[in-house]
């Protein structure tokens, strides 16, 4: 692969998958689970999430390869870890792809409704599937989410087009995101009023702590950077770089969308509601012309977070078909744009099904769950390669060792606690499937561990 990505083009790749993912939609879910104390728990997410990018940061010094946690896992852990790893990956990136595609559908039809009058019916905007307790059923009140499928096949177009293409749009389109927050937030602001932050936490740590786990999607960002190993310029400096530039983004504008926000509006207003950023604009000013700005904003930036993450997820199959752990069609490379075109058209049916029949709050906690295992791993990394290889050339270091890589994986378990039941089970399921597959296929066409077949 060709190294064309530059430190901008690699935090805007950070920045595009994290900002925009959890803030354009995922307040309507948490505010009610949290209240105003959802402040909180995005503290204590970026706050797990900063651990860990401290972890990523020195393993991407070190490793600067395409393939991200699964590569890391495979230098630290061996084989058959790593296979794991990368299913969670495979799960993080398909199902967060999917979330976001969902979310892109609301301010889309918000969009059209305020500029046309055109409504979409219901049953092209929503999942037919729901979710209660441990289980999902039939019972949703859409047929397919059809403009969420449609936006995963125009990310596919795009990133068949090459690498520098695909990441020249999407720093533009971060640009262009950051800007219409930013107007968010200024507007919104004009608006505050106190008495909404209370009561600050109507549901007490329990609250706070649930709504932390499925928030923690959101910081994606930092895992969709080390995908990019390949593809950028001087790796071990640009690749630490870029995911301490993108958290410090990511958090600051999380947090000044989520307070002005929660001061525009009570928070009893909040659930169930559809584009909500570009409903409280519409509430806040008496005017159309903010909400458009905010909707169209909303339709571009979410289609980059969209196309980094389908970018991220054919990195780590195109790095795990290279070593034998997947078909070779997963690691061929069109000879023209030098990218993985079969890998990107796999994945991308794979995440439109996702999206199109699932329900978005599914898909938020089943990518938390994917992110948080995948982020523990990187920073038990940390801790067994600072003993196995103390040497090793290393262009940052995590401070305070063995402190904080630790106190990552214990705010990564503790977050996976709070995820609620359904998602423990499908998650099984997905693993159990993933070590079946290992067993008959991997293990027996892996191109790095010995063979043992009596050659």
């Amino acid at each position: 692969m060709r190294r064309s990505m530059s430190l901008f083009q690699l935090t805007m790749l950070g920045v595009g998958a994290t900002v925009g993912t959890g803030i354009f939609f995922v307040l309507a879910e948490q505010v009610p689970t949290a209240g105003p104390a959802v402040l909180v728990s995005f503290l204590i997410a970026g706050f797990a999430a900063g651990l860990t990018a401290l972890c990523y940061a020195e393993m991407s010094s070190m490793i600067p390869v395409s393939g991200s946690s699964y590569s890391y896992a495979y230098a630290t852990m061996g084989e058959g870890i790593a296979f794991m790893v990368a299913a969670c990956l495979v799960l993080e990136y398909g199902v967060s792809a999917g979330a976001v595609a969902v979310g892109w559908s609301e301010y889309l039809h918000d969009l059209l409704l305020t500029t046309t009058g055109v409504e979409l019916p219901r049953a092209l905007l929503h999942a037919p599937l729901v979710a209660d307790g441990y289980r999902l059923h039939f019972g949703g009140d859409g047929l397919i989410n059809l403009p969420a499928a449609v936006l995963v096949f125009l990310c596919c177009m795009l990133l068949a087009r090459g690498t520098r293409e695909s990441a020249r749009a999407n720093a533009i389109m971060v640009v262009l995101k950051l800007a219409v927050l930013a107007l968010f937030i200024a507007l919104a602001f004009t608006a505050f009023d106190p008495d909404n932050l209370a009561p600050f936490a109507p549901h007490g740590m329990g609250g706070i702590s649930a709504a932390a786990g499925s928030i923690f999607f959101t910081f994606i960002g930092l895992d969709a950077v080390s995908t990019a190993g390949d593809e950028v310029e001087n790796p071990r400096r640009n690749l630490p770089l870029a995911i301490i530039l993108a958290l410090v983004i990511v958090i600051g504008f999380y947090l000044l969308v989520a307070l002005a926000a929660l001061g525009a509006q009570p928070q009893s207003l909040f659930e169930g509601q559809e584009a909500g950023l570009s409903v409280i604009l519409r509430n806040v000013t008496g005017s159309a012309v903010p909400a458009v700005i905010l909707s169209a904003g909303a339709v571009i930036s979410v289609f980059s977070v969209t196309l980094v993450v389908i970018y991220g997820q054919s990195r780590i199959l195109y790095a795990m078909s290279r070593d034998g752990m997947l078909p070779p069609i997963f690691s061929r490379l069109n000879p023209v744009t030098q990218t993985p075109t079969a890998n990107t058209l796999i994945v991308s049916c794979f995440v439109a099904t996702i999206a199109a029949f699932l329900p978005s709050d599914v898909l938020w906690d089943l990518t938390s769950m994917g992110t948080l295992t995948a982020f523990s791993v990187v920073s038990m990394g940390v801790i067994i390669l600072r003993y196995r290889r103390p040497d090793a050339e290393r262009g940052f270091k995590v401070p305070f060792f063995p402190v904080l890589p630790v106190l990552s994986i214990l705010c990564c378990l503790y977050l996976i606690s709070s995820l609620p039941g359904i998602v423990f089970r499908l998650t099984a399921i997905w693993l159990i499937c993933a070590a079946a597959f290992y067993l008959f296929y991997s293990s027996r066409n892996s191109a790095l561990e010995p063979k043992t077949t009596g050659e």
